[in-house]
């Protein structure tokens, strides 16, 4: 097994740190402050190509791997985890099913402004009463003519207040169950399309996490993403993809936790010296950089599955649920080691801490996570 990067995937890693440090961190604790849309940033990051990593260059993506993208997930998370997620959703949720499930026509249609950032997308999947359980689905579609018509809400929706665009599940036959289920693209512009509420959060405070109502939303036949009855599938499968970002996204703000902690444990004095002498941090640093390493092992081996064609259902899994419980857990330390200043909002651990809480929940909770592995355990691997 070859553990080094290509040219390519460096320059991808390097490009986006540099980008990071210089122009997403000095900005993030302000969006996080301000609880804003990072307009301004989001536009920065479709300029180089981050809006559509793993998307052709016939349709106006960067091209690359799914490696570099996770390397790119990484690095822009340390330096902002909000503008993180928002580019996360745009690549896996909505970019990569359009590309996977979508018609030559709708992939001509939409692919090109969502990778190059000239749109954002979001996925609506949960609902106000169905998170985890994705098959209990409420919001129905039902056939009028050659058009569908869907009515219910979607919860939890991130990007949802800014998105060009929807990739909204409904149940089209409940009486075949998960295989009633289908996905549509759902133009925000849409009449009886709303964004009925958005949350006030824990953390990630720049994106925006809103409820979507849909009021007798009439869509073409050619809204369907996919086959009629493929929309669980479709689910399913993008999430898999999904928890690679996140589990990159999670391991970007423990490992800018832990730089944080290493550079003030080196400056902060007690005890007749720097802190960084006594065993009891360096033990803690030493935990923390070897969970953000494991983490990272984890996602780049799922993210070259992926890559190679591969199944990735459990690998993904795997790396999603460990870097986000590493995430809290690296993150919560590094607060400790910052001490009471940790607490306070003049340094980011405790944003960092915040941040970190959601990737234990979205695009599949660490309870779902462990099932999934295992049943991969159970039936050794099939």
């Amino acid at each position: 097994m070859h553990l080094e990067l290509t040219e390519e995937q460096t320059m991808m890693r390097d490009t986006c740190r540099s980008f990071a440090r210089e122009e997403l961190l000095p900005k993030a604790a302000e969006i996080d402050e301000r609880g804003e849309f990072p307009k301004e940033q989001v536009q920065r990051m479709a300029e180089i190509g981050l809006m559509g990593v793993a998307v052709s260059a016939d349709y106006e993506g960067a091209g690359m791997d799914n490696v570099s993208y996770a390397l790119a997930m990484e690095e822009i998370s340390a330096g902002c985890a909000s503008c993180g997620v928002i580019m996360s959703v745009n690549n896996s949720l909505v970019c990569d099913p359009i590309a996977k499930f979508g018609s030559a026509e709708q992939k001509k249609q939409w692919l090109p402004d969502l990778a190059s950032g000239r749109k954002l997308g979001c996925f609506a999947l949960s609902e106000p009463g169905t998170g985890s359980d994705a098959a209990a689905q409420t919001t129905v579609a039902v056939k009028d003519g050659h058009e569908w018509v869907i009515n219910g809400s979607k919860n939890f929706i991130t990007n949802g207040n800014d998105a060009d665009m929807c990739i909204v599940f409904a149940m089209g036959d409940k009486s075949k169950g998960v295989k009633g289920i289908n996905a549509y693209l759902v133009p925000a512009d849409t009449k009886g399309y709303s964004v009925a509420k958005n949350e006030k959060k824990l953390g990630i405070k720049g994106s925006s996490t809103s409820q979507i109502n849909l009021d007798d939303v009439r869509l073409p036949a050619s809204a369907m993403l996919g086959t009629e009855g493929l929309g669980f599938k479709v689910a399913m499968t993008t999430l898999d993809g999904g928890r690679i970002g996140i589990a990159a996204q999670a391991l970007g703000i423990a490992r800018q936790a832990l730089e944080e902690a290493r550079d003030y444990s080196l400056e902060r004095q007690a005890f007749g010296g720097p802190i960084s002498d006594l065993q009891a941090i360096q033990f803690m640093l030493a935990d923390m950089a070897i969970e953000v390493d494991a983490a990272r092992l984890l996602i780049w081996r799922a993210a070259a599955l992926k890559d190679k064609g591969a199944r990735f259902t459990t690998e993904s899994a795997m790396a999603k649920l460990y870097a986000s419980e590493m995430s809290n857990r690296v993150t919560n330390k590094a607060l400790q080691i910052f001490g009471g200043y940790g607490y306070c909002k003049d340094y980011p651990a405790e944003r960092h801490l915040r941040d970190a809480r959601i990737t234990e929940i979205y695009e599949g909770t660490s309870e779902v996570q462990r099932l999934v592995i295992a049943r991969s355990v159970l039936t050794g691997g099939r």
